[in-house]
């Protein structure tokens, strides 16, 4: 069975830099070293559809389920090292949100992770590129299997694009899809539409009600 662009697949994954020490893994002897109290978690995406790095999806398009160890260059993993991306800081920018700047620290900046490198006076320097950009990486991946199943493709989408479960159903007939969020979620979920019909190939309806309110104890 050939895999081709916007197919399913499951896969157990172990990346690595080249020589060096393993960065993320959902198997589960290398998670742990990575993060003992964490548990592995399957891995379904969409061949060619950006849920995954590019150079991986590149790579198994066109190959049969089975084990591969990838090698990628910096550029098709995660980038080079950009040297503008290095900057000065004023460090009232951490003080006033209660954080401590310290070298080697990273901290989220919107969004952006980004690393200390240095301190002096009132100014910090910042590392804005990825902890992996430049460097050479091999994942050693296995394909499990290929997702047929309309619900089990759905639901993995709907986790990738807003990180959390969502309530859904399935409208064959009328090629849709039901899925029921909070009022104030559903214009975030609106622009995820044209995404959904291009990889789900179906329409996505949203049905918003309110958030739902705690229950009160009986007095």
């Amino acid at each position: 069975m050939v895999l081709q662009k916007k197919d399913f697949i499951e896969i157990e994954f172990t990346g690595r830099i080249k020589d060096g020490e393993v960065f993320d893994s959902n198997v589960k002897k290398n998670l742990e070293k990575l993060n003992p109290n964490e548990n592995p978690k399957p891995l379904i995406f969409s061949l060619g559809e950006g849920m995954f790095l590019k150079g991986i999806d590149d790579f198994l398009i066109g190959k049969e389920i089975g084990e591969y160890t990838i090698e990628l260059s910096p550029e098709k993993a995660f980038g080079p090292r950009i040297k503008e991306f290095v900057q000065m800081v004023p460090s009232k920018l951490f003080s006033g949100q209660r954080l401590n700047p310290v070298p080697g620290a990273v901290f989220n900046f919107d969004g952006r992770m980004a690393k200390i490198l240095s301190v002096s006076g009132g100014r910090v320097m910042v590392d804005f590129n990825n902890p992996l950009a430049g460097k050479a990486v091999v994942y050693d991946v296995k394909v499990i299997r290929k997702i047929d199943d309309l619900n089990e493709k759905v639901k993995s989408f709907l986790n990738f694009l807003f990180r959390r479960d969502i309530k859904f159903s399935v409208d064959k007939e009328n090629k849709k899809v039901i899925v029921e969020v909070e009022k104030n979620l559903s214009q975030f979920v609106e622009m995820f539409k044209e995404k959904f019909k291009d990889v789900m190939g179906m329409e996505l309806e949203i049905k918003a009600g309110e958030k739902e309110k705690p229950k009160q104890e009986a007095q």
